[in-house]
């Protein structure tokens, strides 16, 4: 149950970041650094090492052998 709970707050926060990097990509607009005061602020560099966190996570969800993330029990 815990490790769920983790599971989903890690893959918020990697959809976050891949929307963010997305809106770079597309617009030149960087929404973190907008709204911490800049890429190189304090807050800014927290929250892109989250994303960078909740990314190598999301990794060991690709290994995970419990099917429940699959939504089905084969």
């Amino acid at each position: 149950m815990v490790m769920t709970v983790v599971n989903k707050v890690a893959l918020v926060i990697a959809i976050i970041g891949a929307l963010n990097w997305g809106s770079i990509g597309l617009f030149g607009f960087d929404l973190v650094a907008w709204i911490s005061g800049g890429a190189a602020s304090i807050m800014a560099r927290i929250i892109y090492t989250l994303v960078g966190l909740a990314g190598i996570w999301c990794i060991a969800l690709l290994f995970d052998k419990d099917e429940s993330m699959v939504g089905h029990k084969a």
